[in-house]
C-alpha cells in the first residue's frame, strides 16, 4: 500500500493555513517549513496568471533521501510513509542535498534532520493530516494512492507539472494543475 497527498491547485487561494497548521504541530522554529506555500505570478499586467502550489515531503516511491542517509536514519514503514528515526540521525544533512523537493530540514536547535511525516500520530487516530483539516478551501487530501487517483482522476503526479523538477523519485503526490490563460492568448499548464 502506498498512500499520497492530493493537491488542488484550482482551489488553493494561497492562505497559508496547511502551512501554519503543519508549522504549529510540528513546533518548527522560525524559518523551517515541513509544508510551504508558494505564489507564482505568470502573464503580463494587466492581467497576469497567479497560482500557488503547496507542497511538502511527497513520500517518493524511490527517496532520494533515503538512499543517502548514510545512518539509516531513514526508512519507509508499510504505507510508503518515509519517515526519520531521530535516534539513528547524524543530523549530517546529506538528506537534505539530496532531496529534489527540499523537504528534509536540519533542525539546528536538535541536530537532526526532520520533515513531514504524514501526520502518522494524527492518523492512527483516524484523523487527517493537519494540513489537509486545517485547508478552508479544501485543496488538500491524503488518503491510499490508487483511490486517490480514482477520486481525482484529473490529477497528475508531481513530477507532471512545470514548478517542480523531473526526478527519479517517484513523488507519491497528485496535483490538480491550474490552467493560467496568459495575455497574449497562449495557455500554460501548471
Amino acid at each position: 500500500m502506498a498512500v499520497a497527498f492530493y493537491y488542488d491547485m484550482t482551489s488553493c487561494i494561497g492562505c497559508k493555513a496547511c502551512q501554519m497548521a503543519c508549522k504549529d504541530k510540528n513546533d518548527l522554529g522560525i524559518g523551517t517549513l515541513y509544508r510551504h506555500v508558494e505564489g507564482y505570478e505568470v502573464g503580463n499586467y494587466p492581467s497576469p496568471g497567479i497560482f500557488y502550489m503547496s507542497s511538502s515531503c511527497n513520500h517518493c516511491g524511490a527517496p532520494a533521501c533515503m538512499a543517502a542517509c548514510a545512518s539509516g536514519a531513514i526508512y519507509q514503514n508499510d504505507e510508503g510513509v518515509v519517515l526519520i528515526d531521530a535516534e539513528l540521525c547524524d543530523g549530517c544533512g546529506a538528506c537534505v542535498t539530496a532531496c529534489p523537493y527540499g523537504a528534509p530540514k536540519v533542525l539546528a536547535d536538535k541536530g537532526i534532520a526532520g520533515k513531514c511525516d504524514t501526520c502518522v500520530g494524527i492518523r492512527a487516530n483516524g484523523n487527517q493530516p493537519q494540513c489537509v483539516a486545517a485547508c478552508p478551501m479544501r485543496a488538500l487530501d491524503f488518503g491510499e494512492l490508487t483511490e486517490m487517483m480514482a477520486k481525482y482522476p484529473e490529477a497528475v503526479t508531481l513530477d507532471k507539472i512545470a514548478v517542480m523538477p523531473e526526478s527519479a523519485t517517484v513523488p507519491a503526490t497528485l496535483v490538480t494543475p491550474k490552467k493560467i490563460v496568459s495575455a497574449d492568448a497562449t495557455q500554460k499548464f501548471f
